[in-house]
């Protein structure tokens, strides 16, 4: 299990497990959140914690809702907007794995999704070849 937390720990997020890979989306929402996303099941994660929500406003068809800390403003996490789970179903959401704690990421792929070039059709390029997180000597 990990445990993540928003800065004040109002919200707080469990994962049943790591995530192969995370991604850090370049796309105007994604950098300004300061999100590095890791996809998974609903099922596999606990949320608990009051959240805002919101929409980018610069697509016609939101496909994501990206949830914040009704404190501190942190982004947690996205869900599916009710048009794309009409669409893909209800089998995905992202965590924002900037909430954990650096030494519980070491070992997992970091990847560089091209978001804004990407369609919203098919798969990402990407920006750069991913690298593996390792934890930074504390001693520096």
């Amino acid at each position: 299990m990990l445990s993540l937390s928003c800065h004040c720990g109002q919200v707080r997020i469990e994962l049943a497990t790591r995530p192969d890979y995370i991604n850090q989306c370049n796309c105007s929402l994604c950098s300004k959140a300061g999100a590095r996303w890791a996809y998974l099941d609903p099922s596999q994660a606990s949320v608990a914690g009051t959240t805002h929500g919101y929409c980018r406003t610069d697509k016609g068809d939101p496909a994501a809702q990206v949830r914040f800390c009704a404190n501190c403003g942190c982004t947690t996490h996205f869900v599916l907007t009710d048009s794309a789970v009409a669409k893909f179903g209800n089998g995905m959401m992202g965590v924002n794995m900037r909430l954990a704690e650096e030494g519980d990421l070491v070992g997992i792929e970091l990847r560089f999704p091209d978001g804004r070039a990407w369609s919203g059709e098919g798969d990402f390029g990407y920006v750069r070849e991913p690298v593996t997180i390792w934890q930074r000597d504390k001693s520096v």
